[in-house]
């Protein structure tokens, strides 16, 4: 059966940068194991299948593959395929909808800005929380990741893992200058945080104020050497900044980059809600692409 897809680049506002993202649409009939079949021809680091929603005041449900499993939630696929059925619809201004994934309803606010690009911010369906604080060890964290022990934590935060539906270990650098020094494995990573959480995400303060934080994640075990762009991620880290920057009431946005190293560059806004003094809902943010189309048959 010929079903179309679109690839677009995600968590930026021009082609052949961010991360790009495959959106099959006609993907009623597919089982799981034909979806991750589909994904592992198309190898980017997700691709995303639309369905009828369960509940038909919302837009569509998705299913989210990396090469080797599904997900249950991933930031740069709601990002993308938002954008893109906004496009689709004939949005020419803004919209909202709602999408189904397995971690739940994801309402969704789209700016649409031409024909083939537009932005998305979406509401993470479940809250960030710390899963566990102060029993990774900053030596296997340095030796992992081919650092110095120095090179670990800055202004108190120290390795944890986070999860807002998936689990990241989440790994603060002292400076940009260990972001870019970074020489992972696939084994050292497995070996060091196979038990923990599926990937690892190292970030430090931006030191040039292009944005707030600069950030990389590794995914060895999720078949993804590295990410350009990462919501899912940076949903998780919404906790770890929330123990550690100690924000007021209200709402506060952090700039994300991403992807540099890898000559991807990406942006991720990250929104936190604080209130009663609680972190009491996440947003993520960012822009969509349309690079290409066509139909695959499968």
């Amino acid at each position: 059966m010929a079903r179309r897809y679109v690839v677009l680049d995600v968590f930026t506002d021009r082609a052949l940068s961010g991360n790009p993202l495959a959106v099959v649409l006609d993907a009623e009939g597919l089982d799981g194991n034909q979806m991750q079949a589909i994904a592992r021809e198309f190898n980017l680091s997700e691709t995303v299948f639309v369905l009828k929603p369960a509940d038909e005041a919302n837009r569509a449900r998705l299913r989210i593959f990396t090469v080797n499993h599904e997900l249950p939630f991933a930031g740069h696929p709601t990002v993308g395929t938002a954008v893109l059925l906004a496009i689709r619809d004939g949005v020419e201004t803004s919209t909202d909808f709602v999408l189904e994934e397995n971690v739940g309803e994801v309402p969704c606010h789209i700016n649409i800005r031409g024909p083939r690009t537009g932005s998305a911010t979406f509401t993470v369906p479940r809250l960030s929380e710390i899963v566990t604080a102060g029993e990774l060890s900053i030596d296997a964290c340095a030796q992992a990741l081919g650092l110095d022990r120095s090179d670990i934590g800055f202004d108190g935060y120290k390795p944890v893992v986070a999860s807002a539906g998936v689990p990241f270990v989440c790994i603060p650098l002292a400076s940009r200058s260990a972001l870019a020094r970074i020489s992972p494995s696939a084994g050292r990573l497995i070996g060091a945080f196979g038990g923990e959480a599926e990937s690892v995400y190292v970030f430090c303060r931006d030191e040039d104020g292009e944005g707030d934080l600069r950030a990389r994640m590794f995914a060895a075990n999720m078949g993804i050497d590295e990410d350009p762009a990462t919501g899912s991620a940076a949903a998780a880290l919404a906790a770890v900044l929330f123990a550690g920057e100690r924000p007021g009431e209200g709402f506060h946005v952090f700039d994300i980059l991403q992807g540099v190293e890898m000559g991807r560059p990406s942006l991720v806004r990250l929104g936190l809600e604080v209130s009663g003094g609680a972190l009491s809902a996440v947003t993520i943010g960012g822009g969509a692409v349309v690079v290409s189309e066509g139909t695959i048959h499968a």
